[in-house]
Formats: structure tokens, sequence, C-alpha cells
């Protein structure tokens, strides 16, 4: 496993504060960046985006809801919001936050069906929400791949165009599948199917995929524009270890395979086991609270120091932090070469943000903090979570 010379920092105080700093988002194109990098120490975290602290005052900021729609499939209305609320993506438009979240009803399977629902906000606190999803299982296309489980976990850039590109994961009980959407409305959207469907003739359609980050810059008036690295969109994915994959059209991605001879950094378990071709990006670590799993978040941010990716990740006592509970979800961060994207630069030696708060220790799934929507928004950067996957929160710091 590859070592990582990084200072090692832990948790001080329930905000989850632990460094101090960040780069400022790199708002051109990389395609014209030089080789050049600012000059970081090896044991630097200055590049890290921390010191977010939990918007106690009015967390969570949306809980379960009372809205209702006729469901396609089903021909009933359904209380497609009733049971939990979780996994946002976060849209600035129009000077307000637009919240596209995972929402569950109690009727289906496993667990309710999942369903994307929108909510908007002028303060990026207190949110006002559309009473009907904007993506859900329906008589289309994608039914066989989103019925019953459903359409789960968004994430959204945008393009230079303006066009809102959505990653999604789509679930049918069985096998999770990374699935893709447009919209020019955040309210309107049309779905294009599995990410993988023309790569490797289909050879990924069937194996486990989710959690689609895309490389894009985060502009100063708060919009994601995803953004080409030496000619292609590049994206991370996945959730046992965190791979990539490339695009020229931001709908149609194909993953990036091992090279002949190439190793893998750790041993492949759990979902890898049936992908041993994929070349891991971002792997688990023993003794460390990213043990079991890890996942990507937001979308990646391309910043002067490279590209700065915050991911998810769960623990097992036994084989990570002897210090987290079982199946504890903390968040890190990463930086990767924004001139070769499969390349580490640095990696952060811990969490910057656990659950320790009720509604994170406790709910459907225990002991969650899942980030996965980020806002720069009205001189802060607003970080918004699923919690205990049951509800969701904010935590905030200043640009």
């Amino acid at each position: 496993m590859k070592k990582y010379f990084i200072r090692t920092v832990f948790l001080a105080g329930s905000m989850g504060a632990l460094f101090a700093g960040c780069q400022e988002p790199d708002n051109s194109s990389s395609d014209k960046h030089s080789a050049e990098s600012s000059a970081i120490s090896s044991d630097s975290t200055g590049w890290a985006l921390t010191n977010f602290q939990k918007v106690d005052t009015v967390n969570p900021v949306l809980q379960p809801g009372t809205g209702s729609f006729f469901d396609p499939i089903r021909k009933q209305k359904v209380a497609w919001e009733e049971k939990d609320v979780f996994n946002p993506a976060i849209v600035v438009k129009d000077r307000k936050v637009y919240m596209l979240y995972r929402a569950q009803d109690k009727i289906g399977k496993p667990g309710g069906t999942s369903r994307i629902g929108l909510s908007s906000s002028t303060d990026g606190f207190h949110f006002t929400r559309q009473p009907e999803p904007v993506i859900f299982p329906a008589e289309d296309a994608q039914k066989h791949y989103e019925w019953e489980g459903g359409c789960e976990d968004p994430r959204v850039v945008q393009d230079s165009a303006g066009v809102y590109y959505m990653t999604y994961t789509a679930y049918d009980g069985n096998m999770a599948r990374l699935l893709v959407a447009t919209s020019t409305d955040l309210v309107h959207w049309t779905k294009k199917g599995h990410a993988f469907t023309k790569a490797y003739g289909g050879k990924y359609i069937d194996k486990w995929s989710k959690s689609g980050s895309i490389v894009s810059t985060y502009e100063p008036d708060g919009r994601i524009v995803a953004v080409k690295v030496n000619g292609k969109y590049w994206m991370y994915w996945g959730d046992q270890f965190i791979w990539a994959a490339t695009s020229d059209n931001l709908i149609n991605w194909t993953p990036v395979e091992k090279h002949a001879g190439d190793a893998d950094p750790i041993a492949l378990r759990g979902q890898a086991l049936a992908m041993p071709d994929l070349k891991i990006v971002v792997p688990t670590r023993n003794k460390h609270f990213d043990s079991d799993l890890v996942e990507s978040g937001p979308p990646a941010m391309l910043t002067r120091n490279g590209i700065l990716l915050i991911y998810n990740s769960r623990n097992i006592p036994a084989i990570g932090d002897t210090a987290l509970p079982e199946g504890t979800y903390a968040a890190s961060e990463i930086l990767l070469d924004k001139n070769d994207p499969l390349k580490t630069v640095h990696r952060l030696n811990s969490y910057f943000i656990k659950p320790d708060k009720p509604y994170e220790i406790t709910g459907q799934v225990n002991e969650v903090c899942f980030l996965e929507g980020l806002a720069r928004f009205n001189g802060k950067w607003l970080l918004y979570y699923g919690t205990a996957d049951s509800k969701i929160a904010v935590a905030e710091r200043n640009e």
C-alpha cells in the first residue's frame, strides 16, 4: 500500500474543525495550465478545504416531508418522502441554493423506493421543497434499472452552455448502476441511461457502479462547471474503492482500466473482485478511519494545486480506527495531480467531519455523515450531507 507522508492530525471539538486554509479554486481550463504547481511541502494540508462548522441553529435543514405524487408504476398516490431524506446535490442558480436530494417512501423494497426531490433556499439554510419528485422510476427505458429500489444519491454539474448533468444511482434491489440525466431548469430531466453503456462493449453495465464526482471548477458566482483535463472530462466514482472514468460529452463514460503490469495498491475485495481490470485511484487504508470503503463526495474541484476530491469512508474497528464505532461514515480529502488525475499528490491522514450529533448517530443507518453537496455562496462554503441516512444537515466556513 502506498505511504502518504502527511502529519497525523486528530479531531478537536465537536465541530470537526481540523486544518486551516484552502487553495482558491482554479477557474481556468486545465488544458491551459503549465506543468508547474504552487509550491507545497510534503506534509502540507493548506490545499484542503476544511475548518467547517456544523450550523447547529438550523440543522437538520431538511427532514422527511408530507409531499405526495401519483406514482406512474404503482398507479396510485404515494407519500414519496415520508420515511427519510438524505444525500443531497447542490446547485447555485439565480442567487439561490437548489438542493436535489434522495427521498424514500415506506412501501418500496428494499427499505423504501427512492426518488430525487428538489428544494430551494435564498440563504442556504431554510429550504422550500417542490411537492413532487423530479427524477423517479417510471414506465421508461430505465425502469428495469430503477424499479423498485429507485433513484438515489445525485451529483450535479453544468457545462459551459449551462446544461445540467446529473449522475445518480439506479438501484433495482440487487445492483447499483451509475446513470446520467440532463436538464436546463433543474425541474425537467431527461434520462440518458447507464454512464458506461458504450464502454468496452457494455462490459460494466451489470457491474456495481455509483457515486459519480465530475471534475469541475467552482466559479465565484456559485456555478459548478465541468472542465476538461488533457482534452477529456474526468469523473471519480465507486464505493468500495474510488476509480476514474473519462468522457467527451459528460454522458458516455469510459472507466479507466489498468495497463499491463499495473499492480493493485491493495488487495481486492467486495465489489472490486468483480472488476479486477479497473485502476484503483483511491484505495482504502488499514488502521485508518477509511479502512472498509471509500466513496466519492461532491463534484471534484479543480484548484491551482490540483484536483481536490472530498470523499466519504466507512470504518471497521477490527481493521481500521479503533476509536470510531463500527460502520462509522466520516469524510476526508485527497489531492490529485491536475495534469494526471490518476496520481495522488496529497491525502489527509484523518477525517475532517464525523458523526457527533444525535441526528447523525441514530437513524436508518447509524453513525453516518455522508457528504455529497458543496456550494460557494454568499462568501461562504456550504457543505451539505446526509445524516444517519435519515435527514440532511449543513456545515459552513468562510471562503
